[in-house]
């Protein structure tokens, strides 16, 4: 039987899906009922922008926000050196100085669309790890930090064991990524009282690791509370799809894109992404979970809407659907739409239309793209592309002055000249 929570951060937690593990339920939600607890959860650099495989994680931190509780977000300068061994087989590539600074300053944007950011007691803070991590001594971190930490116990660990079952190496550089994530919930609290780490499942042992760290540096009572992977119900990974990553930036994805990401959504999810994805309220998505055939697909439509809405805002999310609309429903050339920018000379020069696609991300090769021709699943300016020999040039363009190129229903792309 679940526990029944009467702190507003947990009980949402639980009910919106988004709880998985905690190390002192009872403890946490008493101290939530007595007083503002700040939490955070740490975001590593390694991109230019986050994905929906981070979204869980950023819902979390407005959860407590919505609660009544203080978010910090964490960036993580100083880890993003070394890279989270967690999940991975390989060795992450190291990044420079100049690309991890670039990186961070392209995220900083994302968690504006979804959290507070102030002087107020309940009010986001955002840090750098960089901050204290690039000052240690080696030594001295060792001697103070280091004698705390058993190898025996960091050997059971997830993010270690499983690489090493796998026969996969483990640099001693990535090793050492867990006593630095476990100091970072150390010097959160002495340096902003922070009591409260959240992160994925697969982060569990890394921060009970700082929760102990802290007991026996600082006599501190902290807390730790881990949300479920999240998977579809197909079993693919969040996050991915066929032609990449589905990134929370304008720059990396376009709103229309990450609109049709979550209007594609699995039936059996929609419920499930609404609560999580969504600030909709419990007896709204009941109703709408509890539609069937057709019908699912306005779920859908508030699903992908709403998401948009947090990531890129609600004018944005408007207007994807509203392209989307305007495309499927109407059969419209929609000027929201993705564009795909090509030297004018190049296409005067033509094109195969199997290539062209390929060009655009549309397809991941030019024989993918024609085997969608021998499907009878390519249009060109809505109209079936039959020969895999067709050529596209200036002569294909629309009144617009661009070509829409489709495969499906669902995947559109206008090529325009320059």
């Amino acid at each position: 039987m679940a526990p029944t929570f009467r702190s507003d951060f947990l009980r949402l937690l639980a009910a919106r899906g988004q709880l998985h593990q905690c190390t002192d339920a009872a403890g946490l939600d008493a101290l939530m009922q007595k007083e503002t607890v700040s939490g955070y959860i740490g975001f590593d650099c390694t991109g230019p922008s986050l994905h929906v495989g981070n979204l869980v994680q950023i819902m979390t931190l407005r959860r407590l926000q919505q609660a009544g509780h203080k978010p910090i977000v964490v960036m993580g300068g100083g880890t993003t050196q070394v890279g989270d061994p967690s999940g991975k087989d390989e060795t992450r590539t190291l990044l420079t100085h100049e690309q991890i600074d670039a990186n961070k300053k392209s995220i900083l944007r994302t968690f504006e669309r979804f959290l507070k950011f102030g002087r107020g007691s309940s009010d986001a803070v955002m840090v750098d790890n960089a901050e204290w991590l690039e000052g240690l001594g080696y030594i001295p971190f060792l001697r103070e930090i280091g004698r705390h930490f058993s190898i025996n116990r960091m050997l059971t660990m997830d993010s270690v064991k499983l690489r090493l079952e796998r026969d996969q190496p483990l640099t001693f550089l990535e090793f050492n990524y867990m006593l630095l994530q476990a100091y970072d919930f150390l010097e959160l609290y002495r340096r902003h009282g922070c009591r409260l780490q959240c992160g994925g499942s697969d982060q569990w042992g890394n921060i009970v690791m700082g929760i102990e760290l802290a007991r026996r540096v600082a006599t501190a009572e902290l807390y730790g509370v881990t949300s479920p992977l999240i998977t579809t119900s197909s079993g693919a990974k969040m996050g991915k799809t066929n032609t990449g990553a589905v990134w929370l930036n304008a720059e990396q994805l376009s709103p229309y894109d990450y609109w049709q990401y979550w209007r594609n959504t699995e039936d059996a999810d929609v419920g499930r992404f609404l609560r999580l994805f969504t600030d909709l309220a419990e007896d709204e998505i009941k109703r709408l979970e509890k539609l069937k055939g057709e019908d699912l697909n306005e779920a859908k439509k508030i699903l992908a809407t709403e998401a948009t809405a947090l990531a890129h805002g609600r004018e944005a999310a408007a207007k994807a659907a509203d392209t989307s609309r305007r495309t499927f429903e109407e059969g419209g050339l929609a000027e929201g739409l993705p564009t795909f920018e090509i030297p004018r000379a190049k296409l005067a020069a033509g094109l195969p239309v199997t290539n062209l696609v390929h060009m655009t991300g549309l397809t991941a090769s030019a024989s993918e793209a024609r085997r969608h021709i021998e499907g009878g699943g390519m249009r060109l300016n809505d109209t079936p592309v039959t020969d895999v020999k067709a050529v596209a040039d200036l002569k294909s363009l629309t009144p617009q002055g661009v070509i829409k190129l489709s495969i499906g229903r669902k995947k559109h792309i206008l090529v325009r000249p320059v």
